[in-house]
């Protein structure tokens, strides 16, 4: 599947936003993309890209490669891992991270865990998990496809959408609504920071809140 490629300039505005006011926006469009559950393994770092997606499957009796599907992942995207929640195995570590970082490639998000932290936090690669185990995922589970629409915490993951994460969590923008979700983010924004203006010049929370409409910021337009 081919991947639609999104302005530069349009990801980097991207970068200066951070994860609580995206998801906002997408809520406004009525659109779930928080990835529940995935959390920074590396503290500060951040990932702002588009997906290149990964799909994982138990082996079977004929045992299948783990992938070396970094050679084709473009310098600025981002790695998906669907590896279903697995916590019995990890599908990510050291080399993956060092080769990774070397290739230029933005961050991975994985559905499942990553082991090999202590190289990870030295090289300072941005990768997003649910956790941190060592058993291998070698003989126990394969790729079996990459680059089509995966899951990631009941979100579906398209090549292409946008990938934000950051000490908040991680979010997926489908591409087809990256430009109104940067807009809207970018107003919700623009009035929170009003609203902190409007208390410092001595109003009420409640009396700024009112005023600048906060209570439905995010909600979707009917």
């Amino acid at each position: 599947m081919e991947i639609k490629r999104l302005p530069v300039e349009l990801i980097e505005e991207y970068k200066r936003l951070d994860t609580s006011s995206i998801t906002d926006a997408l809520d406004k469009q009525g659109i779930d993309g928080g990835l529940l559950g995935i959390k920074a393994v590396v503290d500060g770092t951040r990932v702002c890209g588009q997906a290149f997606t990964v799909h994982y499957v138990p082996c079977g009796t004929v045992k299948g490669t783990v992938g070396d599907f970094l050679d084709d992942v473009a310098a600025g995207d981002v790695v998906v891992i669907d590896n279903s929640g697995r916590e019995y195995c990890t599908v990510w570590g050291d080399i993956m991270s060092q080769v990774a970082k070397q290739k230029g490639i933005a961050g991975t998000v994985v559905d499942g865990v990553c082991r090999d932290v202590k190289t990870i936090r030295e090289v300072e690669y941005p990768i997003f998990t649910k956790g941190i185990y060592m058993m291998t995922g070698k003989d126990r589970v394969e790729v079996d496809a990459v680059n089509i629409p995966v899951g990631v915490s009941g979100v579906k993951v398209c090549p292409g959408d946008l990938i934000v994460a950051d000490e908040n969590g991680a979010v997926c923008i489908p591409v087809s609504v990256v430009e109104k979700t940067l807009e809207i983010a970018k107003s919700i924004e623009e009035v929170e920071g009003r609203i902190v203006s409007i208390v410092k010049g001595g109003k009420t929370l409640k009396e700024a809140r009112v005023e600048m409409g906060y209570h439905k910021l995010q909600t979707k337009v009917k």
